[in-house]
C-alpha cells in the first residue's frame, strides 16, 4: 500500500505554478485503459492501465508503472493540461454494447460457431473486439487472423467452406483496381464473403474527431504509413504505443467511420444469419 507518494515517485507533478491554467480552463478527461497521457513535468508518459479514489497508474513503453494523484492539471495530452478524473457512471436505462446493439449482461459467451470472421491483421481484430466484442461472444463468432490477403485462398481452401460453416473476410484497403479488390473477387463464393474498408491501415477507420485532429495526415508515397502519420501529427511514439491511444479513443461505434461499421456488421449478418438444416 502507498503510503508516501513524494517518497516512493518523487516531486509532486504540480510543481511549478507558472505551468498551470486558470482555473475552469483545464477540461477533465475520463480515465480509460490504455489512455496515454504525460505528467505535467513532462518526466513520464504511458498509457493508463488503473485507477482507485485518490491515484491512477500509468505505464510507460518499457513496462514501469508510477502512480499519480488525481489532482487538477496533473497530467498532458498533446501538449495541452488535462485534470484526469474517474469515469462517468453508466446511464440507466437498457444497457448497449459499444456496437449500439441491446447488451446481454449475464449471458454467457456462446460455444464458438463453425463459421469465422478473418482479419487482416492484430489492430483490426482489436478494434473489432473494442467494438463488437459483446456481439461476438454472444453470438459465438470467432475472429481469426488472415496475417495478409494473399494468404485468403489457401485459408478458404483449407476451411471448407459450406452452408453450415460460413467465412467471412474482412480486408484493409479494398478499392478497386488494387491487389486486394482482385483477390477478393477471385475468391468470393456463396459461403465467402469478402468485403473490406477503402483506407490504407485500419487506424484511419477511426474518426479524427475521436482523436481531437482535424484529419488524417495524407503520406507521401514510399513513407511507411504508419511513421508518415506520426511525424506529421507530431506524436514522439512508436506505432504500438500510438495505436494504444488511438484504441482507447473509441468508446463506442460513433467514434468509428461508417466504411468500417457497415461492414463488419454485414460480416456478423453472414456468419450467423445461416439457413436451416437441408436448405441451401
Amino acid at each position: 500500500m502507498r503510503t508516501n507518494p513524494g517518497k516512493n515517485y518523487g516531486s509532486d507533478v504540480l510543481a511549478g505554478e507558472w505551468r498551470r491554467p486558470r482555473r475552469g480552463s483545464v477540461p477533465e478527461i475520463p480515465a480509460e485503459q490504455g489512455l496515454v497521457v504525460e505528467t505535467a513535468d513532462e518526466r513520464f508518459c504511458g498509457a493508463i492501465v488503473g485507477w482507485d479514489k485518490n491515484t491512477v497508474t500509468v505505464e510507460d513503453r518499457h513496462g514501469r508503472q508510477r502512480v499519480f494523484d488525481l489532482a487538477p492539471a496533473a497530467f498532458l495530452m498533446d501538449g495541452r493540461p488535462v485534470t484526469v478524473v474517474h469515469p462517468a457512471p453508466e446511464a440507466t436505462g437498457p444497457a448497449r454494447s459499444a456496437s449500439g446493439s441491446l447488451a446481454v449482461p449475464s449471458a454467457r459467451a456462446r460455444v464458438a460457431r463453425e463459421s469465422r470472421i478473418y482479419v487482416e491483421g492484430v489492430h483490426d481484430a482489436e478494434l473489432v473486439e473494442r467494438v463488437w466484442g459483446h456481439d461476438l461472444r454472444v453470438e459465438g463468432v470467432v475472429v481469426e487472423y488472415l496475417e495478409g490477403i494473399d494468404h485468403l485462398p489457401a485459408v478458404i481452401d483449407e476451411f471448407a467452406p459450406s452452408p453450415q460453416r460460413r467465412l467471412g473476410v474482412l480486408v484493409d484497403h479494398l478499392v478497386p483496381g488494387s491487389k486486394e479488390s482482385a483477390i477478393a473477387e477471385q475468391t468470393r463464393s456463396e459461403h465467402v464473403l469478402v468485403t473490406g474498408h477503402p483506407f490504407v491501415d485500419v487506424w484511419q477507420a477511426v474518426k479524427p474527431s475521436s482523436l481531437g485532429i482535424s484529419a488524417w495526415p495524407e503520406v507521401p508515397r514510399g513513407v511507411p504509413w504508419k511513421e508518415g502519420v506520426l511525424n506529421a501529427l507530431g506524436w514522439d511514439t512508436d506505432p504500438p504505443t500510438a495505436w494504444r491511444r488511438i484504441l482507447a479513443s473509441v468508446r463506442s461505434f460513433a467514434d468509428v467511420e461508417p466504411e468500417l461499421l457497415g461492414r463488419v456488421e454485414e460480416l456478423i449478418d453472414f456468419v450467423t444469419d445461416l439457413p436451416a438444416e437441408g436448405e441451401q
